[in-house]
């Protein structure tokens, strides 16, 4: 009897043992698995936004390979080939996203800006219209604007971009994106306004300093802006003053400009060189 008890109990004990191995091993896998998904989710993250844009194409186009259905590995594939500047790769990428059943708005946002990366504006058109108009989002405006500024739809694109200004707290971008729409329909003083507000927001922002000086030069005024810049930037920046000086015939001013560029630059400065060059045998011609 007492050996009956025994056993009993030490099977008792084994089944016990058992079942808490089996649970050990489900805890175990499950943890294992809740820390693989922060793993990856993690290495998405990282893809998208610090490694190089190719190679985070190809770690997306891999892991597609093993997970064809989620619509969270379609979307990094397709940031990740605007990054790398494949545009039209891109669009096809988008495409497949926002097919997807759990697609956002956003993602025909990203679709429409991958259309215009790739001169696909009646497409990107389509695509904006499609966007429910209750969502209102920076980056949506912004591209209705650059669409409405490709139809020379004037007052609509200043709608869009006022629209986008109210709905971020970094605007230098868009408001480099309106004023050069207002540079291309003449508008110079308004273009000019614009780009010195941009410059404003972000000092580092080149192209806007550099579209300010094309607005100015349109007007003829020929002295740089009140505006910090490097060195460099005012020699780069009296170069396209003197070539604006010259293309509106102001060609006395316009080697003066190209001489003080060479002047200003630290290192030489070749382009405003064979500028000047250029217009010096012209002249002599």
């Amino acid at each position: 009897m007492r050996h009956s008890v025994i056993l009993t109990l030490c099977l008792g004990s084994a089944v016990l043992l058992s079942a808490c191995e089996q649970n050990t091993d489900a805890d175990v896998a499950e943890a294992l698995k809740s820390v693989n998904v922060i793993d990856e989710s993690n290495l998405n993250e990282l893809m998208l936004t610090s490694a190089d844009p190719v190679e985070a194409v190809n770690y997306f186009r891999k892991t597609m390979i093993d997970n064809p259905d989620r619509t969270d590995i379609k979307r990094g594939l397709a940031m990740s080939l605007i990054r790398a500047k494949r545009p039209t790769e891109a669009v096809q990428a988008w495409e497949l996203v926002v097919a997807a059943d759990d697609s956002t708005p956003e993602d025909k946002v990203g679709l429409a800006d991958a259309q215009i990366r790739s001169g696909e504006w009646k497409s990107a058109e389509i695509t904006l219209d499609s966007i429910p108009p209750t969502y209102e989002t920076y980056r949506r405006y912004r591209l209705e604007a650059m669409v409405a500024d490709s139809n020379k739809e004037w007052d609509k694109a200043d709608s869009f971009y006022e629209t986008a200004l109210g709905l971020t707290t970094t605007p230098s971008g868009v408001l480099n994106n309106w004023g050069y729409s207002k540079l291309s329909r003449g508008a110079y003083p308004d273009a000019e306004k614009l780009f010195t507000e941009a410059v404003t927001y972000d000092s580092s922002l080149f192209t806007a300093k550099n579209n300010l000086v094309l607005a100015r030069g349109a007007q003829r005024k020929y002295d740089l802006p009140v505006v910090e810049m490097s060195q460099i930037e005012r020699a780069q920046l009296l170069h396209t003053l003197a070539l604006s000086a010259i293309k509106q015939g102001d060609v006395a001013t316009g080697k003066g400009l190209l001489r003080e560029a060479i002047d200003s630059h630290p290192q030489h400065f070749e382009a405003a060189v064979r500028s000047l060059r250029a217009l010096e045998a012209n002249v002599v011609n």
